[in-house]
């Protein structure tokens, strides 16, 4: 979501370029702050990427502004491969340090996995935008190749064999990834949004995968199960449905029966199964003994309940005003679209504080549940695919210029990747002191709190605009004291949460994401959260 003046913004060009080198500023700070931190072989890794991906985002704003890039991507940003590049690779890294420091060896490793995997697929976008640009651009090429070489010469010695295998395995997933999706939904992301997007979905698949074949009793906890197959059978129901609806019209009658019949069979017969086979045990059975264990549990589904409900109401009386407004405007004002962020943050901080688990069980269910209407709506399923399109259409904005609708799912993954990430085995009670105990709020601070004031005060006071964007000095400032007050207000009411002391990194850390929100054009509702995640780790 984005914050604006009422005057117009600048157009997509040469104006924007002091927007994206203060974007790379903020982000090679991010870096450096990592790399201090960490100082290891697999930081200075971390800082070569960010130098070659940082010469190479100019080849694919090229590349996008001509109109050369082998897939159609969305046009109202820049390409934010240096953003998007690091995230991986810089989560992969203070995952390793947490759990290096925990005394957990296997998540350690896997923290290193993670940073690898994260180098090998930003690399390759890297080389694809390289490959086709012409003339082929040299100075950037050698940049490219010296940053590859120290990269590859470094991981050859650190990882194990199959520890290669696993990296290379999540980089064929990416390429077919990029191909098939890619092509199915133009105009859905930028090169650094299908990065991310796209390689997160890659590594979940390929663990997936992973721990199907090496299944050993006892191994790993069935909510980590339940996110893994749930991510995986909605992308891939949603690769099916759009191949097979290439032949038939999606829209009649007999075609949503279908819809509806397939979504039984592979949710009956594929993903309960497979689900059965990681837990050892029903899955529907485990999952109501897991939602109504306990009295806790049962008053957070009913207030969880009323606030979906309430969110559906808003959209039913936004609907409502348009319908009876006699104004050619068709789309909901910022503040509008902001009651969703403030509905969010009232459902996740209960959850945060009185139980994480139901919040992440809660959190996957609701990602299936968004994806789902997503797919009844853009495959026009009867009876509610045109209903979703005429009520959804209303909360689109600039960003949502493909055929898919992604906002709030953005917004849904922004708010829980926080709490899905956090390595629990490296986490017990006791090791996540400091600005780390903040870690779970990253997404309620970026984004339900920080990026809502700042889009409330930024259009309706700001007048001093960031260089080359559409933000708000006002906003950005409202922003950070709007995160420094819930921080406080976390302090008072969870119990748990100790800062011993580190009251300046966190202001660090929430002034850097805030300046970042200022100046990136990529989908802020998923990077800021990460980014947040990252430096709070640290």
């Amino acid at each position: 979501m984005t914050r604006e003046c009422p005057s117009p913004a600048p157009g997509p060009g040469a104006p924007l370029s002091g927007s994206v080198l203060a974007e790379a500023a903020v982000v090679f700070a991010v870096v450096l702050s990592i790399h201090a931190t960490v100082w290891d072989r697999y930081s200075w890794c971390a800082v070569a990427l960010a130098v070659q991906a940082f010469y190479v985002q100019y080849k694919w704003d090229r590349l996008l502004q001509q109109g050369s890039a082998v897939f159609q991507f969305r046009m109202s940003a820049n390409s934010g491969l240096l953003p998007a590049s690091m995230v991986m690779p810089l989560l992969g890294l203070v995952m390793k340090e947490r759990c290096q420091a925990a005394g957990n060896p296997f998540f350690e490793r896997f923290g290193i996995v993670v940073a690898a995997t994260g180098m090998a697929v930003a690399l390759f976008s890297s080389v694809l935008a390289l490959g086709i640009t012409r003339p082929v651009p040299t100075n950037t090429c050698v940049i490219l190749g010296l940053a590859g070489g120290v990269i590859i010469y470094i991981m050859k010695h650190s990882l194990s064999v199959g520890e290669v295998i696993e990296v290379l395995e999540v980089l064929l997933i990416f390429v077919y990834l990029n191909m098939i999706l890619l092509y199915l939904l133009p105009r859905c992301f930028t090169p650094g949004e299908a990065l991310l997007v796209l390689g997160g979905i890659s590594f979940v698949l390929n663990q997936l995968i992973k721990r199907s074949l090496t299944l050993v009793e006892s191994q790993g906890d069935p909510v980590d199960f339940f996110l893994l197959v749930v991510v995986v059978g909605m992308v891939l129901m949603g690769i099916f449905f759009s191949t097979l609806f290439v032949f038939m019209d999606s829209g009649t009658w007999a075609s949503s029966i279908f819809f509806h019949l397939m979504t039984c069979v592979l949710s009956l017969g594929v993903v309960l199964p497979w689900l059965h086979r990681l837990i050892r045990r029903n899955p529907l059975l485990w999952l109501l003994q897991f939602l109504f264990q306990t009295d806790t549990r049962i008053y957070l589904l009913a207030y969880w309940s009323l606030l979906a409900t309430l969110a559906c109401l808003v959209v039913l009386y936004q609907n409502a005003k348009r319908s009876s407004s006699e104004s050619k405007k068709h789309q909901a004002p910022t503040i509008a679209r902001k009651y969703f962020h403030l509905i969010v943050v009232a459902t996740y901080i209960p959850g945060i504080i009185f139980d994480r688990p139901l919040l992440y069980v809660a959190a996957t269910v609701c990602l299936a549940v968004f994806i789902f209407l997503e797919y009844v709506r853009y495959f026009r399923i009867k009876p509610l695919g045109h209903t979703l399109r005429s009520l959804l259409s209303l909360f689109l904005d600039e960003r949502d210029s493909g055929p898919l609708i992604l906002t709030h799912i953005y917004l849904l993954l922004g708010m829980s990747l926080p709490i899905w990430l956090i390595p629990r085995p490296c986490t017990q009670k006791g090791s996540l002191g400091g600005a780390r105990a903040l870690v779970p709020y990253a997404g309620v601070l970026a984004v339900g709190v920080g990026d809502t004031v700042a889009s409330i005060f930024g259009s309706t006071m700001g007048e001093i605009r960031w260089p080359g964007t559409k933000k708000t000095f006002e906003g950005t400032m409202t922003s950070i004291f709007a995160q420094i007050i819930s921080v406080a207000l976390i302090l008072i009411f969870d119990s748990g949460v100790d800062l011993n002391y580190s009251y300046a990194w966190i202001l660090g850390s929430i002034s850097t994401v805030s300046l970042l929100e200022a100046y990136t054009t990529q989908i802020d509702n998923l990077l800021l959260p990460l980014y947040l995640l990252i430096l709070l780790m640290a």
